[in-house]
């Protein structure tokens, strides 16, 4: 195989993987008409058409498809063989990419990489904030940080935080003149706070449980977000009952600003794992990241 085939399927792969000439062009270093051009040329040499263009879109031809999932598997284990060798330098080198939702972010990952980058100089880290179920293969991503039960079963999973628990809240001043909800169903009668949810648009059903009893009720009020830490603002100003991870809430609880609610209908639950994918060489790198993380009851 010739260099210049070797450059072609990659520059092919870029795209395929992308599904935009833009992107991989911005990640090639090359300009899109540059790659175009590449990828085109390729096709002529094998008689086949790879990608199908459209001016909105990128998508990958049956014969693309094909040649996509031979040549992939290759190039991982070859750019996997290359980040193993900085098991040669003094320390672990290389880029790692996560992907992450906000609170686990915050809570979790940051710290550990804090305390990474000052003895890991040649450790790139790149978080990126995503509270959809993000496919990390297709898009890149060295591991990603979810709920246990989220996670699915072909991937490897380390657990990084303890059990986490749910917590309804509400400000003095929202409850002021109102009944306190004694139920999940008397959140009927409340101004609620709802999340919405990446996946769809739709909202997210408030959970609870209590004597194996499982309930999952939609709320209803003025205010939506995307944002745990919005909705955490929504409730200190008094503006409607929030649903949300109970250490957020649990320095408001302290200091007054917020009351605890329904307490015995959420119970702890599975925390925050790393996962990546089972088929993957771990760089030394990655290998680094995922002991700062390991969780040690």
């Amino acid at each position: 195989m010739t260099r210049q085939t070797i450059s072609d399927l990659l520059s092919f792969r870029a795209v395929a993987r992308e599904r935009s000439f833009t992107r991989a062009a911005a990640q090639m270093g090359v300009s899109p008409s540059a790659l175009s051009h590449t990828v085109r040329g390729l096709e002529e040499r094998l008689g086949v058409r790879l990608l199908t263009r459209t001016t909105r879109s990128v998508a990958l031809t049956q014969a693309g498809e094909r040649l996509l999932v031979t040549i992939d598997p290759h190039f991982d284990e070859i750019e996997a063989g290359l980040a193993a060798l900085s098991e040669l330098r003094d320390k672990p080198a290389g880029a790692i990419r996560v992907t992450s939702g906000d609170h686990a972010a915050r809570s979790i990952l940051w710290p550990a990489i804090a305390r990474l980058v000052p003895h890991y100089p040649d450790i790139s880290f790149e978080v990126v904030i995503d509270t959809a179920l993000t496919d990390i293969v297709t898009e890149r991503f060295d591991g990603g940080v979810r709920l246990g039960e989220q996670v699915a079963k072909d991937m490897i999973a380390v657990r990084i935080g303890p059990d986490m628990r749910m917590a309804v809240v509400g400000a003095p001043s929202y409850l002021e003149g109102r009944s306190p909800p004694r139920t999940p169903h008397d959140l009927a009668a409340h101004r609620c706070i709802n999340l919405r949810l990446p996946t769809l648009g739709g909202l997210y059903a408030w959970e609870f449980e209590r004597s194996s009893r499982e309930l999952k009720v939609r709320v209803d009020g003025p205010l939506a977000f995307n944002d745990l830490g919005m909705i955490l603002n929504s409730a200190l100003a008094g503006l409607g009952l929030a649903y949300i991870p109970q250490d957020l809430a649990e320095p408001y609880f302290v200091d007054g600003r917020l009351v605890h609610l329904l307490a015995d209908w959420t119970p702890p639950f599975s925390g925050y794992h790393l996962y990546y994918p089972s088929r993957r060489q771990q760089s030394p790198a990655f290998a680094v990241l995922v002991e700062a993380l390991r969780w040690r009851a």
